[in-house]
């Protein structure tokens, strides 16, 4: 009976993730026994992360945005994620409140990891977010939202920060919760049909 107690989650980190998310420990065992399917090492890849995202998103081209978020939830750095970090990821694009996710957003933003977000940053995962909407819906959309620099441009101008300002983490929560169109601009939403 040896290996039961290593495939079975350890306590710490039960408590921890049912203290940070909003999981039941049903939900989270059963998580975990999936995960230790799928990734017998206890580890996924980038690789394996984007796979995961292809799933959902089979009509579109999820593989970039997939890598940020990927970078945003990696955070010892050693580029991979554990099934502590994976629960987290799932917590925080699915629920969470709203101060936790955007503090989440502002880490995907986030491209180099320094603190700040630019307006390049910005127009990053807007390219990132962009392919994420299949094509056929592209003609659906705003004529200042139609392309991926329409898109960046009219999220920083919410900020009120000249192009080449930068951004601080306080002041990209603000930013967000007090324009509903910004709260919309910086995550993927399907286009309702």
């Amino acid at each position: 009976m040896g290996n039961a107690t290593s495939s079975a989650i350890s306590k710490e980190i039960l408590e921890d993730l049912k203290l940070t998310t909003k999981f039941t420990e049903q939900e989270i065992s059963q998580w975990y026994e999936n995960f230790q399917k799928q990734c017998p090492s206890g580890r996924i890849s980038p690789e394996e992360f984007e796979e995961i995202y292809a799933r959902f998103f089979p009509d579109s081209d999820p593989k970039s945005y997939a890598r940020h978020v990927f970078r945003s939830f990696d955070t010892n750095d050693d580029g991979t994620l554990d099934f502590k970090e994976y629960i987290i990821a799932l917590h925080m694009t699915s629920t969470g409140r709203t101060t936790r996710k955007l503090e989440w957003a502002f880490s995907l933003f986030d491209v180099d990891k320094n603190g700040y977000i630019t307006k390049a940053e910005v127009k990053e995962i807007c390219q990132a977010l962009f392919k994420l909407i299949p094509k056929e819906d592209h003609s659906k959309l705003p004529d200042d939202e139609n392309t991926p620099e329409k898109r960046a441009n009219k999220l920083w101008g919410y900020f009120e920060k000249k192009d080449n300002d930068r951004l601080a983490e306080g002041e990209f929560i603000t930013g967000v919760i007090e324009n509903e169109n910004a709260m919309r601009l910086i995550h993927y939403e399907p286009i309702k049909h």
